[in-house]
Order: structure tokens, then sequence, then C-alpha cells
């Protein structure tokens, strides 16, 4: 009997957990604002890495914009991309 309450009980727990842990979109707003933030702080990088002169460092910067500009671009795609 025991077992069965603690696995009714197990059962209601996982089906519930899911339904409480959404927040709807705002998840994925406040994940592209904390990407934008990071794009800001590696463009003021690129910048300064340009006007000292120093072209390798501005490579490797450019190079660590790159896959944040597509995260940003992915995920704005996936909160406007379906509104049925």
């Amino acid at each position: 009997m025991k077992r069965a309450i603690a696995g009714f009980l197990l059962l209601v727990g996982m089906a519930v957990s899911p339904a409480l842990a959404y927040d709807g979109d705002r998840g994925m707003h406040r994940d592209v604002r904390h990407d934008q933030a990071k794009i800001a702080r590696d463009r003021s990088e690129l910048r300064r890495d340009v006007y000292r002169g120093d072209y390798a460092a501005a490579r490797h910067e450019r190079r660590e914009l790159r896959p944040e500009y597509r995260d940003v671009n992915r995920d704005r795609r996936d909160i406007y991309w379906d509104r049925r």
C-alpha cells in the first residue's frame, strides 16, 4: 500500500512540475536580452581592439560575435515564428 501511494505521489509530482516551471515567453525574451548584452560587450571590445591596432584580437572578437548573432536570431525566430 505504501508503494502505491508513493508511486502515485511521484507520478503527480512529475506531472505538475512542468506546468509550474513554464513561464511563457519571458524566459526566451530574457535569453535574447542576455545575448544582446554579451554582443554589446564584445562589440565594444572589438572597437577597442581596432582602435588600438590589435587586429589579431579584433579577428578573435569577430569570431566570438558570429555565433552570438546566430543565437540571437535563432531565439527571435523561435519567439516570433509561431503565432497560431
